[in-house]
């Protein structure tokens, strides 16, 4: 039995305190972290690949269905405006289209071709990578899309919470987060969505650190699409250049990013 699908630990839990479902979820929580740092090897054997080919101009793509396709639209969605990259960069998709962000799509992920249509319909292309997602690791849309990037020599990727997955064998670099049984027998929206996530961000970060987004330890090209974001980046700006916080905010805003108004700064703009 896969062990997405493994009955739960815990017994009987409609009749616990909500004292102690609430601990027994956290006890479980605790476990997702130490599932994770077993698979760094494998984050690392992608990583190391997928930078050469966004820095050559390709672009990621995420692809899944359910939780597994949320996650992938979440981590894609939030580059953008975190290390102000192009939306075309990152590409998160679906099984169902947008509308299933929101609502289950039946049987959507039970298409074994449509995954691969979707990617066409960006015109993929060898340059490009591709990261399957699927806690069970049998999703037919996923599989099917992976398959198919093979078929056409695409380099792929596998996010999975089962071992020896079915889609693990047809990714080129597979990564397996085994977290257990879920608290609700079943309910992959708990441990293997979070440990997708803790993967998917470490992905990303790690991707555009490599690619230069980040200086020192700083978002120095986000996105300023909210007063916060001007705030920082202000912060940001002041503490690199020893300017005034109003003056520091006037460069901000008329050069667009930390990294733009510093840069003008140095340069006696």
């Amino acid at each position: 039995m896969k062990v997405t699908e493994q009955s739960s630990l815990y017994h009987d839990i409609e009749n616990q305190s909500l004292a102690t479902i609430l601990h027994q979820i956290n006890r479980e929580d605790e476990k997702i972290s130490k599932a994770v740092a077993l698979s760094l090897p494998a984050i690392e054997n992608l990583v190391e690949v997928l930078v050469p080919k966004i820095k050559n101009g390709g672009r990621l793509f995420y692809v899944g269905a359910g939780t597994s396709g949320r996650m992938g639209v979440l981590d894609a969605s939030e580059c953008p405006p975190t290390f102000g990259v192009s939306p075309t960069t990152v590409i998160g998709i679906i099984a169902g289209g947008d509308k299933a962000i929101r609502n289950a799509v039946e049987f959507a992920e039970d298409d074994l071709s449509l995954g691969w249509e979707d990617l066409k319909s960006f015109n993929i292309t060898k340059n490009d990578f591709v990261i399957g997602i699927a806690a069970s690791g049998s999703t037919p849309y996923v599989i099917g899309a992976l398959k198919s990037c093979k078929k056409h020599e695409i380099l792929n990727g596998s996010i999975t919470c089962n071992l020896n997955s079915e889609l693990s064998k047809c990714s080129d670099y597979p990564i397996e987060v085994i977290v257990g049984p879920e608290y609700i027998t079943g309910s992959t929206r708990m441990k293997s969505g979070t440990a997708q996530k803790l993967v998917l961000n470490m992905i990303s970060t790690s991707l555009m650190i490599k690619l230069g987004k980040v200086q020192g330890n700083r978002m120095v090209d986000m996105q300023l699409s909210n007063v916060k974001l001007v705030e920082r980046g202000t912060q940001m700006v002041s503490s690199q250049t020893g300017l005034t916080n109003t003056a520091a905010r006037k460069y901000l805003l008329e050069f667009g990013s930390v990294r733009s108004a510093v840069k003008a700064f140095k340069d006696g703009k």
